[in-house]
């Protein structure tokens, strides 16, 4: 994959689809500065359209509640959206026409549709309407009419992605889109088409590099100490976490829920970033047979998965691929099994809307791969963002929902009126209703967020709801996901490494050793992420266990002194700096009071004692370490 070509173009998309829709916008005389008579119906000597109309007092209603500049940007990521979503489906060949809409069979920028316009079967298509448009020679036309009846056509097929008919975006497409230069032109000649075949994670890396400009404009407004909001903390926090990374969690946690019920699998060999239990004590070993017959995983349907967190959907991506193994394994076919995974086993929740879309997206392209017919089967991934709900706008999955209300009535009677506000109702219901659930595996890269940097809203809310890990965002989802764990299940995540031995960490330190088990954990430091250079984020990735067992022995990896993520990888493929939690694997360190022993990373003395000691360097196997000043 280019990601040099991906971050390129996603960065100039932004800026470009922004002005253009600008553009759009000042055609209707809507501007920064205003928007004159919104119930016009002339706008510079043109008679404006009853639909156009209505689309421009739509848009303007957007702009007194939002402003003009978020809603331009919107806008411009509503687009960015579609074209990587059209673009994804025509390569590979997903589209229900299967014809290209903007590229030709070669690969170049040169629309089939255009060509195959005369015998096209695109539902909603005015062919009166085409014939005109070509007999007038007016091909940018065309094509705008064309893409707008394409965009609205998967509307009952993927409707998260691409609205009704009739909304405001249609109004504010951009201008001359058949340009070699322009956004679609640059999308097709750009990203080589190989990569939009590799695998569904492209969109998550177009959507993070898409963000770069709106990260970095935050960063700056921290150092002059100003807040991150809840409109701008997705661009904040979102990281697109690596693969190797994401299969390391996902194998180890719903992988290992898998194994420890079906033993004799023989999906292990699939999976070579999971790592296997450590040996343990015959009490220990004894203890754990019992309980994994009391928890025996019987149906590959019962599994429930969630991601609180889950950005462009990568984590639940790769779930998809594990869970389809498991199906497949027990006798079910990929079709049976595509359908099952999206209403069954996965579930995920996001704050930010573009992403959310990409999410949904994915796990719909996902499902694509394994069954033909799921895009007409009315079935849809349990992924959901807080629109209607205002808290959940605010505070996300941070929420407590201790008891949820009845679902919404649904409407009776077809106004649109009434249809969108039943969906905006049933979407914050359902947001709600996953925050009540309980899942067997948890996993998930969660936003990193210090005091500091908070918002004077979400500073008070992590106080008073999590005071034992209000420090960072990371250490608050470090203790809310242990709270949607069944008591059987796993957690797996990837989070800054400072909980495990500063005093601010100290209760949930406590809190943890006292309620989990870490069954493994790769303690990565700096650079495990490549799009971040030098010691900015400092890392470790781990499993918990709900289920605490006394004297259970884990496996800890330390990848901190390798400089690379693709170094780390192949550190931890290598097996070199692999040990087991043992006691007599451990050295007294010379300094340190005699109670105190670290082994392996140091996590055991972390998180058994509570002690805030940090490791320095290793050599030889002896564990150097210091007290904090």
């Amino acid at each position: 994959m280019n990601k040099n070509a991906i971050q390129k173009y996603a960065i100039w998309a932004r800026t470009e689809l922004i002005e253009q829709v600008k553009q759009r916008a000042f055609q209707y005389d809507i501007t920064e500065k205003g928007y004159g008579d919104e119930n016009a119906t002339v706008i510079a000597g043109r008679v404006l359209e009853p639909e156009e109309k209505r689309q421009r007092q739509s848009f303007i209603e957007i702009i007194k509640a939002n402003g003009f500049k978020q809603t331009v940007e919107e806008v411009a990521y509503t687009w960015f959206n579609r074209f990587v979503a059209l673009r994804y489906m025509e390569v590979n060949d997903f589209l229900p026409t299967h014809v290209r809409v903007f590229s030709d069979s070669s690969g170049a920028f040169n629309p089939e549709i255009l060509k195959n316009v005369l015998h096209l079967d695109l539902e909603g298509l005015n062919k009166t309407k085409v014939s005109e448009l070509l007999n007038d020679n007016k091909t940018d036309e065309l094509y705008r009419y064309l893409l707008l009846t394409q965009c609205n056509a998967l509307n009952a097929l993927l409707p998260e992605m691409f609205e009704r008919l009739g909304a405001y975006t249609e109004m504010l497409l951009p201008n001359n889109i058949l340009r070699p230069e322009g956004v679609i032109g640059r999308l097709v000649r750009d990203i080589p088409e190989e990569d939009f075949r590799d695998a569904v994670q492209i969109i998550g890396w177009l959507y993070q590099y898409y963000n770069t400009e709106p990260k970095q404009m935050v960063f700056d407004g921290l150092k002059k100490n100003v807040k991150i909001t809840k409109e701008n903390t997705p661009a904040a926090t979102q990281l697109f976490t690596p693969d190797w990374i994401v299969r390391y969690m996902v194998e180890n946690s719903l992988g290992r829920l898998w194994l420890e019920s079906h033993p004799g699998s023989s999906l292990r060999t699939n999976w070579k970033y999971y790592l296997d239990e450590a040996e343990q004590t015959p009490e220990v070993a004894k203890r754990l047979r019992v309980l994994r017959s009391e928890n025996n995983v019987k149906s590959p349907e019962d599994i429930k998965v969630m991601d609180p967190c889950m950005g462009s959907g990568h984590i639940l991506v790769y779930a998809f691929d594990v869970l389809m193994q498991i199906y497949i394994s027990e006798g079910y076919s990929e079709r049976d099994a595509a359908k099952l995974i999206l209403e069954k086993n996965l579930y995920g929740l996001e704050i930010d809307r573009r992403a959310y879309q990409l999410a949904y997206f994915a796990l719909m392209m996902k499902a694509r791969q394994y069954n033909r017919r799921i895009l007409t089967q009315s079935v849809y991934p349990q992924v959901y963002e807080p629109t209607g709900y205002v808290d959940g706008m605010e505070y996300g999955s941070l929420i407590r929902v201790d008891e949820l209300e009845p679902m919404p009535e649904q409407p009776k009677g077809q106004l649109t009126l009434f249809v969108d506000s039943y969906d905006v109702k049933l979407n914050a219901w359902n947001f709600r209703r996953l925050l009540a659930q309980k899942y067997d595996v948890v996993v998930t890269n969660p936003p990193y967020m210090g005091g500091a940097g908070m918002s004077s809203e979400m500073l008070d809310f992590v106080k008073k709801q999590y005071p034992d890990s209000k420090s960072d965002l990371f250490a608050v989802f470090i203790e809310k996901c242990g709270e949607l764990l069944k008591p059987t299940g796993y957690q797996a995540m990837i989070t800054q490494h400072a909980w495990m031995f500063l005093s601010s960490y100290e209760k949930l330190r406590s809190k943890m050793i006292h309620r989990d088990d870490i069954v493994n954990m790769v303690h990565l430091g700096s650079r495990a992420f490549e799009e971040i250079g030098g010691e900015v984020v400092q890392t470790t990735t781990f499993v918990l266990s709900k289920q605490k067992i006394i004297d259970f022995e884990a496996t800890y990896i330390r990848l901190v002194d390798y400089n690379s993520q693709k170094a780390k990888e192949r550190a931890f493929l290598s097996g070199d700096d692999r040990y087991i939690a043992k006691k007599e694997n451990f050295e007294k360190i010379p300094g340190c009071p005699v109670s105190y022993w670290v082994g392996s990373n140091g996590i055991n003395n972390f998180l058994k004692d509570g002690l805030s000691i940090q490791v320095q360097h290793f050599v030889l196997k002896r564990f150097v370490c210091r007290l904090p000043a």
